[in-house]
C-alpha cells in the first residue's frame, strides 16, 4: 500500500493557524476530493476536530493518544470514522481493508511522524507568506523528485497563486 501525504503549505511551510486553514483555495479542495475519494484518510484528532465530520466517500481514521476520545455518533452515522491510537494502527487498518493508497492529511505532528514512511507527497505550494502556528516538516530535497508540477493562478475562488506538485521518494 502506498502511503501518501496530502498537504498545502505556504512559503514558510505553514499549514494552519488556530486549527484552521489560513486560505481558501477552491481548486485545491476539489483536487483533495478527487485524490482521496474511495481511500482512507488518516489525520490527527485536532485535524478531525477542525473538519468535524466524516468526509463522504472516504474512510476517516483519527489518530489520538487519548484512550477515552470518542466521535459524536451524529457525526459518524455512516460508520466511516475509526479511532486508533498510533500511526502504525492507522496504516494497518487501511492496509487490512485492502486500500492501495492511504492519504495522511495532517496535522503538523502527524505529518512529522509519517514523513519517513511516505513514498509520495501531493503538495500544494501556496505562494505567499502567512501567519501560521502549525508547520509541515522540512523536506530534504535530495530525497524527493518532482514527477508532476502545475501552476494554478489566483482567481475569484482561489485567493492566492499556487503550484501543485507530485513528489516521489527517490
Amino acid at each position: 500500500m502506498l502511503i501518501s501525504l496530502l498537504v498545502a503549505m505556504d512559503e514558510n511551510r505553514g499549514i494552519g493557524k488556530d486549527n484552521h486553514l489560513p486560505w481558501h483555495l477552491s481548486k485545491d479542495l476539489k483536487r483533495f476530493k478527487a485524490l482521496t475519494m474511495g481511500h482512507h484518510i488518516i489525520m490527527g484528532r485536532k485535524t478531525y476536530d477542525s473538519i468535524g465530520r466524516a468526509l463522504p466517500g472516504r474512510k476517516t481514521i483519527v489518530v489520538t493518544h487519548n484512550p477515552d476520545y470518542q466521535i459524536n455518533t451524529v457525526n459518524n452515522q455512516s460508520g466511516d470514522i475509526c479511532i486508533v491510537h498510533s500511526i502504525d494502527e492507522a496504516i494497518t487498518f487501511a492496509a487490512d481493508a485492502g486500500d492501495n493508497e492511504a492519504f495522511i492529511i495532517g496535522g503538523g505532528e502527524i505529518f512529522k511522524q509519517t514523513l519517513p514512511l511516505a513514498s509520495r507527497i501531493y503538495l500544494t505550494r501556496v505562494l505567499i507568506h502567512l501567519d501560521c502556528d502549525t508547520f509541515f516538516p522540512e523536506l530534504v530535497p535530495d530525497q524527493w523528485e518532482i514527477l508532476e508540477e502545475a501552476f494554478v493562478p489566483a482567481d475569484e475562488k482561489n485567493e492566492y497563486d499556487s503550484i501543485y506538485q507530485l513528489l516521489s521518494r527517490k
